[in-house]
């Protein structure tokens, strides 16, 4: 077996989070991926922590089954180095900082008209043009801006959600518009230019509350371990200390919950819980009721009850539950991955056909594949620089960083 992106190269400018997490997807599936690093200071993810046998823990997640080439691009020789790897390669994939990939002569609209196959995904902050095209980034920051925070948390008491979802939201939409251009590719021959807001992407994921403002709606309140939109639907202690999780998304499911589960045929015919609106408004004294439901079980009863009754529930469960997660193990989802610490485990990704083989992978020690790729991709006829521009050598200190650093 082989993965369906065999014999597709990617370069990867790449720093944190969004655009390694969208090319470790496609290294998953085969394609091979030159990331490139600034020389004796690489990712900025290498230096969060230790916590992988003294590899940084954001690292290994988001950059096994990747080249690392320390490529100082400011220097010329280096710099013609790049332009090698782009006369070959069928991606670029950057997240540098705004101006960036100007200012290093590889502007995004230059680098289209130079190397017409080449599909190029600029991944920015706020996008080209507008007021704040400008601005650095940070996962937080998209965050706050787009309003996920404030329906994120309590009343009063906004809060970030403890996973970078303006960073993983823009890897996804960037790895799917990717193998929608290499696509198209093979029908026109014709590359494509990708430009991805994390903005945009944020607030594309806050349609349903959008909806709700523009239409004359309230603004959402956050509810905690809830949703602002359906009722009830939260966490709840329950009699050995556990915390049962359950939901009703229609009004079908809510006549369930209180006559089968409940034992409240009343509650399913009470004209005051009717419709999900009615219950969202009533959520206070729904969530009571629930509440003292679970508090006289245990969390396997109320699990055996609700599946019975076809109500969804879970375990809320930390961080160590889930890496011993019963149904992760029962169902292969582990593997191991190299690194330069030794074998560590990795989850398999989550998007498989059947029949494709997952990439095996290492996690790149800085530079280690530096002199391969020079001696592979070395040409004896040096390539003139895009429009005559030549790289600024301040560049790399000032720019090489990711839009989104710190999550």
């Amino acid at each position: 077996m082989s993965g369906p992106l065999e014999g597709v190269t990617v370069l990867g400018l790449e720093q944190a989070i969004a655009a390694p997490l969208c090319t470790r997807h496609l290294a998953d599936l085969g394609a091979r991926v030159i990331k490139v690093e600034q020389p004796g200071v690489g990712d900025s993810t290498r230096h969060y922590d230790r916590a992988v046998r003294g590899l940084a823990a954001h690292f290994v997640w988001l950059n096994h089954g990747k080249e690392s080439a320390a490529l100082d691009l400011t220097a010329p020789a280096d710099h013609h180095l790049l332009h090698e790897l782009l006369e070959r390669a069928d991606v670029i994939v950057s997240n540098l900082a705004p101006g960036a990939l100007g200012r290093l002569g590889l502007g995004v609209d230059e680098l289209a008209r130079r190397y017409p196959r080449l599909i190029i995904v600029d991944i920015s902050g706020y996008g080209r043009g507008g007021p704040l095209d400008h601005k650095r980034a940070y996962d937080l920051l998209i965050q706050a801006e787009a309003g996920s925070c404030t329906i994120t948390g309590l009343p009063g008491q906004p809060a970030k959600p403890g996973i970078p979802i303006a960073d993983i939201g823009t890897a996804l939409y960037a790895y799917s518009a990717i193998l929608a251009a290499l696509y198209e590719r093979e029908r026109t021959g014709r590359g494509a230019v990708i430009p991805i807001a994390m903005l945009d992407v944020v607030a594309e994921m806050m349609g349903f509350a959008l909806n709700q403002v523009i239409h004359g709606g309230a603004e959402p309140e956050p509810v905690g371990m809830g949703s602002p939109m359906v009722a009830p639907y939260g966490a709840y202690p329950t009699a050995d200390g556990l915390t049962a999780v359950l939901g009703t998304t229609s009004d079908r499911e809510w006549r369930r919950l209180a006559a089968d589960l409940l034992g409240r045929p009343d509650l399913a015919d009470d004209p005051r819980y009717a419709r999900n609106d009615d219950r969202v408004r009533e959520r206070t004294a729904l969530d009571a009721i629930v509440a003292a439901w679970c508090a006289q079980r245990t969390l396997a009863e109320i699990q055996q009850s609700a599946d019975a009754a076809g109500i969804g529930n879970a375990r809320l469960n930390g961080i160590r539950g889930l890496a011993e997660h019963p149904q992760l193990a029962a169902r292969g989802r582990w593997r191991n991955v190299d690194t330069p610490a030794g074998p560590v485990p990795a989850l398999v990704p989550p998007a498989l056909a059947q029949g494709w083989a997952v990439a095996a992978g290492r996690v790149p020690a800085l530079g280690a594949d530096t002199d391969a790729i020079r001696t592979e991709f070395a040409s004896t006829k040096p390539t003139a620089a895009i429009s005559g521009v030549r790289p600024q050598s301040r560049v790399l200190t000032q720019d090489f960083t990711h839009i989104g650093r710190k999550s």
